[in-house]
C-alpha cells in the first residue's frame, strides 16, 4: 500500500462528521498524522480520532470556533505542537442554510459568511508561517453554488463564491512556498431517501449523486499530487453543473 502522506500532518477544521469525517479518515489511510476540530460535536470528533488511531497514525481533537481568531490561533498552535510540523490545513467547516431571498436576514447573511468566508481565511492566516516551512499545500472546501447560484441559497453561494477567489488570492500570495486549491462539491449523498437525493442523481449525467468518497479522494489529490498545481477551483460533480 501507498503511503504518500507518511510523516506529514495535517489539520482539518470541520472533521469530526460527514465530509470533514471522510477527509480526515482519508489523509489518515494516506499516511498523515491528523489534527481535526470541532465546535459542537465532541462526541463525533472523538470518534473520528479513534478510528485514525485504528489505521496506526496519531490523532488530535480540538474544540475550535473557526470564527475567531483567537480560537483559530490556539488550534493551529495545539495541532503544531502536538505533531512538530504541519503540512496541510483543510479548510471544511462550513455552514449550510435554505432560506427565501426575500426573507433572508442580515443575521443569517452574517452568520454564514463568518464560518464559510472568514473562517478559511483565519486559519489560512495563522497556519501560514508553518506551511511555509514545511512547504506545505491548503485545500479549501468550496462548492458548485459557488458556480452556479441557487436562488434559495443566496447567503450560502456567495460565501462559497468568495472562497473560490479567496483561494486564487491565496494561491498568488502564498507562493511559491504554499500551494492552495480548492475543490467545489456538488449535491453529495448522504440519505439516499431524502427527498432531493433523487431529483439530483436523475440530474447529473453521470447518474449519481456524489459522496464522501469522491470529496475525499479528490482532496487527497490536492494533498499529494504535484505541488506545482495551485489556484485551481476542481468541481466534483459527476456533470450535474453542465445541466
Amino acid at each position: 500500500m501507498s503511503y504518500p502522506l507518511l510523516g506529514k500532518s495535517v489539520l482539518v477544521t470541520g472533521g469530526a462528521k460527514r465530509v470533514g469525517r471522510g477527509i480526515a479518515l482519508a489523509l489518515a489511510q494516506a499516511g498523515a498524522e491528523v489534527a481535526i476540530t470541532f465546535r459542537t460535536s465532541r462526541a463525533e470528533a472523538g470518534q473520528t480520532a479513534s478510528e485514525i488511531e485504528s489505521l496506526g497514525r496519531r490523532a488530535l481533537t480540538i474544540e475550535c470556533d473557526v470564527r475567531s481568531e483567537l480560537s483559530v490561533r490556539a488550534a493551529v498552535a495545539a495541532a503544531h505542537e502536538r505533531f512538530g510540523r504541519l503540512d496541510l490545513v483543510v479548510n471544511n467547516a462550513a455552514v449550510f442554510e435554505s432560506t427565501q431571498f426575500d426573507s433572508l436576514t442580515i443575521e443569517q447573511w452574517d452568520a454564514v459568511f463568518e464560518t464559510n468566508t472568514r473562517g478559511p481565511f483565519l486559519v489560512a492566516r495563522e497556519s501560514l508561517p508553518h506551511l511555509r516551512a514545511a512547504q506545505g499545500r491548503i485545500v479549501n472546501i468550496g462548492s458548485l453554488g459557488g458556480i452556479h447560484a441557487w436562488a434559495s441559497h443566496a447567503h450560502y453561494c456567495a460565501s462559497k463564491a468568495a472562497l473560490h477567489s479567496l483561494t486564487q488570492a491565496m494561491a498568488k500570495a502564498f507562493a511559491p512556498e504554499v500551494s492552495v486549491n480548492c475543490v467545489a462539491p456538488g449535491w453529495i449523498e448522504f440519505d439516499s431517501a431524502a427527498t432531493q437525493a433523487a431529483h439530483f442523481a436523475a440530474k447529473t449525467p453521470m447518474r449519481r449523486n456524489g459522496s464522501v468518497e469522491d470529496v475525499a479522494q479528490t482532496v487527497l489529490f490536492f494533498a499529494s499530487g504535484p505541488h506545482f498545481v495551485t489556484g485551481q477551483i476542481l468541481v466534483v460533480d459527476g456533470g450535474l453543473g453542465l445541466s
